[in-house]
């Protein structure tokens, strides 16, 4: 069950049961847990406040890279580990997370030397597996500049060139939810934990829940609870009253988007900026997004902004390195900022700080996990899960999920992929889908494309007031992936408030008008709705001034 329509059914259903494992926080850490509880047989639910990946999972630099940069801590075993990772995941699910060749320019001064930068890359590639047709080559400085013209040319000695891995991460952690739900687990989008409940001895056993559409409340009973819930990890905490030593310190990344008619890099760029700290180009559909920003952050967790400084700094990088490229605030499409909830280490900067997770349990039995990045998601559902199999004292199934594909990833692994694509782009065009659209679409959503093209076959074009892809995008939404309002829709099903935000403008009010119908919202609840995408729209491009906040 995870169509919006069911959402109701699924609070009652969690209301009434009493499950092995309780998840609070649906984000790329609960959704991997979730998914790995449920496969191992354990009865599985999981709570999120907001929308799935509308936190952290949503706003990162959508890479599930192995973290080159760690290599300069001598964060060895992390590299290892998160570098084996990517290859899994691109694996499970080649349809959200694609290979892409980095370029890593070397100047004169630079964080990065020629002999230092090929050593750590094949340490790199020898930590992470990386297969042998993916290992880093290393570029003169022609060939650098053939890679990439718009680099600077001065001082340049040349550049490392390796494999990254892109991802579009709110789709990632909705796939990984949606096989959990397949799987058996129940799992609900805006629904708040409020507090705890214990048993006589003092043991957490339940928790009392908001639901946040009805304000009504209720409460979920589990043998195990984990706090998962990234940024707001401290606050759950608090209600057990166990916010005692180790803390998080939240810190703010921020990525803007130009389209790539203002700057039209050919290739993925990893680059110094003037104060030494590393940046990301990277080229997506037609755009270039930039980021990101690393500063301690105390604001609102729910609506992170983009400052004028942060703006001012990522335009700074981007004339530092492609000075022949002239932009300003005016050509910013729009931009992101999110919390990375990382565990506070004395006298650190932001950038220093360890991104390493941590899991830790309250004397109440509470088991909190916090810190990591989106390409361990996966390990850390492991490590999690194992410690729950091992308090539960039942025999489980060990940890399923290494060659499991995740939901919409099912296509016989990730060689298939090309395959896959012609085949169906051809079977999508006979629908009326041009063969971009068509592609699109395969691309976003893999082997579930078939419940898209189920909905374009009763697609009506004279009286659709939606064209053709972004009707069956928005139905598929509703009916299959939980999406409860059009910013839901917007951002984690569809990128588009970030990467097509002409068409958020341009079909705002007939996405909004096609969710009235579907749900029966009266006029306000329907311009209540709209208004939440007017406000995203302007603060995608408006940087505020975070003093007022």
């Amino acid at each position: 069950m995870f169509s919006a329509k069911q959402r109701m059914e699924v609070v009652n259903e969690m209301s009434k049961t009493t499950y092995d494992v309780l998840v609070i926080g649906g984000g790329i850490t609960g959704c991997g847990i979730a998914l790995d509880a449920v496969t191992r047989g354990m009865k599985t639910a999981l709570i999120e406040m907001q929308d799935f990946a509308a936190g952290t999972s949503s706003r990162s630099t959508k890479l599930v890279h192995g973290g080159l940069r760690y290599l300069k801590q001598f964060e060895v075993k992390m590299v290892a580990e998160v570098g084996k990772e990517r290859a899994i995941v691109y694996e499970n699910g080649p349809h959200v997370t694609t290979p892409e060749w980095m370029l890593l320019p070397i100047h004169r001064g630079g964080t990065f030397g020629k002999w230092s930068t090929s050593i750590g890359l094949w340490l790199y590639d020898r930590l992470a597996r990386v297969k042998k047709e993916e290992r880093r080559t290393m570029l003169s400085a022609h060939e650098t500049l053939q890679k990439e013209p718009l680099i600077k040319r001065d001082g340049l000695l040349g550049g490392g060139y390796y494999v990254e891995y892109r991802t579009d991460d709110a789709r990632l952690t909705i796939e990984v939810i949606k096989k959990a739900v397949e799987c058996g687990a129940h799992a609900v989008n805006y629904v708040q934990a409020e507090s705890f409940l214990y048993d006589e001895h003092g043991r957490v056993i339940g928790v009392m829940c908001r639901e946040q559409m009805t304000n009504e409340s209720f409460a979920v009973y589990a043998k195990k609870i984990v706090n998962a819930a990234g940024p707001w990890v401290d606050t759950l905490r608090e209600k057990d009253g166990s916010n005692v030593g180790k803390k998080l310190r939240l810190t703010k990344g921020v990525h803007i988007v130009i389209d790539q008619a203002h700057f039209p890099l050919k290739q993925a760029v990893y680059f110094d900026t003037p104060d030494g700290r590393m940046v990301f180009a990277i080229p997506r559909d037609g755009k270039t997004y930039v980021g990101t920003t690393d500063t301690f952050y105390d604001g609102d967790r729910v609506h992170p902004k983009m400052t004028s400084e942060d703006c001012d700094y990522l335009l700074r990088a981007i004339r530092y390195m492609f000075p022949s490229v002239h932009l300003t605030q005016q050509h910013i499409e729009s931009s992101w900022a999110g919390l990375r909830p990382l565990i506070y280490e004395e006298g650190k900067d932001p950038s220093e700080i360890s991104r390493k997770d941590e899991v830790w349990q309250s004397p109440s039995g509470l088991i909190t996990i916090a810190g990591g990045k989106l390409t361990g998601y996966r390990k850390m559902a492991e490590t999690v899960v194992d410690l729950i199999a091992k308090q539960l004292e039942k025999t489980y199934r060990p940890c399923q999920t290494k060659h499991l594909p995740i939901s919409g990833g099912d296509i016989g692994g990730a060689n298939e992929w090309h395959t896959f694509i012609a085949e169906k782009v051809t079977e999508g065009m006979s629908l009326g889908f041009t063969e971009e659209q068509a592609k699109q679409l395969i691309q976003r959503y893999g082997t579930n494309v078939d419940r898209l093209f189920a909905f374009a076959r009763t697609y009506d074009r004279n009286s659709a007031f939606l064209p053709i892809d972004w009707y069956v995008m928005c139905m598929y939404a509703l009916e299959y992936e939980m999406a409860v309002t059009p910013l839901d829709f917007f951002i984690r099903r569809t990128g588009a408030l970030f990467f097509d935000i002409h068409a958020v403008r341009q079909w705002k009010g007939a996405v909004t008008q096609l969710m009235q119908s579907y749900f029966n919202w009266t006029d306000e609840q329907r311009n209540e709705y709209e208004h939440q995408v007017d406000v995203a729209l302007h603060d995608a491009i408006t940087p505020c001034d975070e003093a007022k906040h």
